[in-house]
């Protein structure tokens, strides 16, 4: 049977946060959620679409519990400010959706040195996560849903050496790296979760071919023929946002879902959103352990949720808490 939006439990009571919710896969998450009773939180960089897909929302579910939190993953300081701002107005946080992302760009930097791609798709989600561990793990049954792409079956895992691929760059390839890092992330932080013996779940999702924004900012930013072809292909062919949006739905809302899984379309980029098998195996540990280490040394932020968990049980028990 075919999983559909009609199949997302009442979320009322829950606090969800969806980056990139101003617009494509973003909006087509935070919908439906905010639509089933969530507060959804919209984390997004470009505040005048964030007003409009706000507005958007509330007019296809009127009384919907809405905020819009500034969030800009290409820069550290944003990022922090965005998720001290979220910790200051909740407690918890039961779902974090890691949607936003940037595709096969020219070469360029981002706030903070990191090369964009790597910087906005993974490093930037890494460091947000990071700094809402404490709300996610005072959630019982928290889902952390970090967004993938078919693209990773093309990518090679960091290089910790060279991560920001400098010298050796290719839009394409480093789009690849960027979303095997989203794949290895979401793997690494169930592995988190399960060792500090937590509530918390990490699974991945990727919307297959869906026709959204990102295409036309690639093919408008690169030019080149690859990024046209794939625009024309998701013109033609790509699913709609809303469709896309399914897999990271499931992922996030379904019952039956488990931590350390990955959702996807049925027929690899169309279809219905399914449980896929985790593939890629070999060498799957060193290249966590690998991405662990890059990411702690390039954002001078530890992800270490055992002693999270300790930080937030010791606080719980301070006199006054």
């Amino acid at each position: 049977m075919s999983w559909s939006t009609a199949d997302i439990p009442d979320q009322s009571g829950r606090v969800a946060v969806v980056t990139g919710a101003n617009g494509g896969l973003g909006l087509e998450t935070a919908k439906p959620l905010a639509a089933t009773g969530a507060h959804v939180v919209m984390a997004a960089r470009n505040q005048a679409k964030a007003q409009a897909a706000h507005d958007e929302i509330l007019a296809a579910a009127p009384g919907a519990s809405l905020e819009i939190v500034p969030l800009d993953l290409a820069s550290l300081a944003s990022v922090r400010e965005a998720a001290h701002a979220i910790l200051a107005g909740h407690e918890r946080v039961d779902l974090l959706v890691n949607n936003a992302g940037v595709m096969a760009l020219p070469e360029k930097q981002t706030e903070d040195g990191f090369e964009f791609q790597f910087g906005v798709d993974h490093l930037g989600h890494w460091a947000f996560t990071a700094h809402l561990l404490p709300a996610i793990l005072r959630a019982e049954g928290a889902r952390v849903v970090t967004v993938t792409s078919t693209a990773h079956h093309m990518g090679r895992r960091v290089d910790p050496d060279n991560p920001h691929m400098r010298g050796n760059y290719g839009p394409w390839k480093m789009y690849g790296q960027a979303k095997l890092a989203n794949w290895h992330f979401a793997l690494g932080l169930q592995q988190q979760f399960e060792r500090a013996r937590v509530s918390a779940e990490s699974l991945v999702a990727h919307p297959g071919l869906s026709h959204t924004d990102l295409q036309v900012v690639t093919a408008e930013e690169q030019g080149g023929v690859q990024a046209r072809f794939w625009r024309f292909m998701a013109a033609r062919t790509g699913m709609n946002a809303a469709d896309g949006a399914l897999s990271q739905l499931r992922a996030a809302t379904d019952p039956q879902a488990r931590g350390g899984e990955f959702y996807g379309p049925l027929f690899g980029n169309n279809g219905p959103p399914v449980r896929k098998p985790i593939l890629r195996r070999v060498g799957l540990q060193r290249s966590i352990d690998v991405l662990w280490e890059v990411s702690e040394r390039e954002t001078g932020i530890p992800l270490d949720v055992a002693r999270a968990a300790a930080a937030t049980e010791a606080a719980a028990h301070e006199p006054g808490a």
